[in-house]
Parts: structure tokens; C-alpha cells; sequence
């Protein structure tokens, strides 16, 4: 479990689903993601849970449960997918719609940032948006992720196809930076 002042990280359990389902199948955040489904399947969020214990075992990920401590209400998820050959790491994450706005991505992305560094030892951690989702992607500047580059229509959602801004950081400029 990783705490930050307002938030607490900790690994997702089966009881996390309803609310997964609840908060993922707001179309308005599941746009602003390549990998949420809409409309979110139901039961879609325990399978989604099983999934990602099998890769955790396996040293492939980290996901964790964004719980507001005031509420103790699960309000997102956060990950690193974890590259072994290369020890790098993707972060990722969303929050729920009724949260935007209120620094709680930055506050969990720099923890989990933090996490990704001083705990897992990766070299690298990078993160990706769709340049269309500002939001996100000032994200990942507010935590020191360097913009690295455009990837022109470089995803397709829903016969779209989205260019992606990448952004990210080597351990060496994290620990220079702290």
C-alpha cells in the first residue's frame, strides 16, 4: 500500500468490481482511454481483476486501487506495466469523472512514480495520452515526465484513429531531480 496525503494505493480486490463497473462505464472517461471499454460489460471488472493478478505474479504489472481517504470511496486505478527485458514500465491510470479536476491523478501518478523508481528499480517509466485529452497528459508534466514526441494516428477507438503524445523519465533524471 502506498499512502499520499488525501489518497491511498493499494491492490485491487474482487469487492473493487462493482465499483470499477460503476465509475468505467461513464462513457465521458472511458473516450479519454484506449484499453476501457464502453458500454463496460457487466462482470467485465472481475474477470478484469483475475487478469491482473495472473500478470502480477508473473512481475508484469502494478495496479492499484485510488481510494479517496476522506470518502474511503475507490475513485480510480493507477499501474505500471512493467517491461522485463527492457525494466521499463507504462504508467497508466484513470479517474473518475465525479473526481476531475482535483489533482488526484497527479497526486497518485507521482506516487506511484516514486514507487516505480525507489521500489520496483526501473530504468524507465513512460506514459502515453491521446493529445486530444490535455488533462493527461499535464499529468504527466506535473510530475516531471519529459515530452518526448507525437505518434500520428497512432491509435484507433471506435473506427477513429487518435495521434498520442508520449512523455517520460529514466531513473537517472528522476534521482537527479529529487
Amino acid at each position: 500500500m502506498i499512502e499520499t496525503s488525501r489518497l491511498r494505493l493499494r491492490r485491487l480486490v474482487l469487492e473493487d468490481a462493482w465499483r470499477i463497473e460503476e465509475l468505467a462505464s461513464d462513457y465521458e472517461l472511458a473516450k479519454t482511454t484506449s484499453n476501457v471499454p464502453h458500454p463496460y460489460p457487466k462482470g467485465g471488472a472481475k474477470d478484469f481483476i483475475k487478469k491482473v493478478g495472473e500478470k502480477e505474479k508473473k512481475g508484469e504489472i502494478i495496479l492499484l486501487s485510488v481510494i479517496e481517504k476522506s470518502s474511503t470511496q475507490l475513485i480510480g486505478l493507477i499501474n505500471i506495466n512493467i517491461n522485463l527485458t527492457h525494466n521499463r514500465g507504462e504508467l497508466g491510470y484513470w479517474i473518475g469523472v465525479p473526481y476531475w479536476g482535483k489533482g488526484y491523478g497527479t497526486e497518485a501518478a507521482k506516487a506511484l512514480l516514486t514507487y516505480g523508481f525507489e521500489e520496483t528499480g526501473l530504468n524507465r517509466i513512460y506514459a502515453a495520452a491521446y493529445t486530444i485529452n490535455p488533462a493527461s497528459w499535464k499529468v504527466m508534466e506535473k510530475i516531471g515526465l519529459e515530452r518526448e514526441g507525437v505518434l500520428k494516428q497512432h491509435l484507433a477507438r471506435a473506427g477513429t484513429y487518435y495521434d498520442v503524445v508520449y512523455y517520460g523519465m529514466t531513473r537517472d533524471e528522476y534521482y537527479e531531480r529529487s
